[in-house]
């Protein structure tokens, strides 16, 4: 059984730029680089730009929907508070 290579980080980020910006397809590319089209389908999705913004945006979704809801359980809460200390000095006066 053969040893597995370790590539660098250039080098991969070369493979992905062959496929990229130079016009290879994955298959092309991982041929003529001796390396496994799967390896380099799995840098592509690591370090090609368009999968880098796509993972930005997904991120930046994620956190716009946390804040949306932050902020609705927030005004939530405020209300509640609200409520409970109009309640407490209703009944503080009613006392006397």
């Amino acid at each position: 059984m053969s040893k597995p290579r370790r590539h660098s980080e250039e080098f991969k980020r070369e493979a992905v730029k062959l496929v990229t910006d130079g016009g290879y397809t994955t298959a092309q590319a991982a041929r003529s680089l001796g390396i496994n089209e799967n390896l380099l389908r799995k840098w592509r999705h690591k370090y090609s730009p368009e999968e880098k913004a796509m993972q930005i945006k997904d991120v930046k979704e994620t956190e716009a929907q946390e804040l949306a809801r932050l902020r609705e359980e927030n005004r939530r809460l405020r209300m509640e508070r609200d409520i409970l200390k109009k309640a407490t000095a209703f009944f503080a006066n009613e006392k006397n």
